[in-house]
């Protein structure tokens, strides 16, 4: 657990929700706000399986 913590990618994506939670708020509710949301998750997907493979290709070693 605590290498997803600690994993600044993961904390980058992380505080990326900032600017789709006030795009949620803020601004008209269409399809690219859903993309922006997809986006998001997709980022925070990415930045947790970067962390998962390089802690499967540490293991390996």
């Amino acid at each position: 657990m605590r290498k997803f913590i600690l994993n600044p990618a993961v904390i980058s994506s992380l505080f990326g929700v900032t600017g789709v939670i006030h795009s949620t708020r803020s601004g008209p509710r269409n399809w690219m706000l859903a993309l922006q949301w997809i986006a998001w998750a997709t980022n925070v997907a990415l930045a947790i399986g970067g962390v998962v493979a390089k802690d499967q290709e540490t293991r390996r070693r």
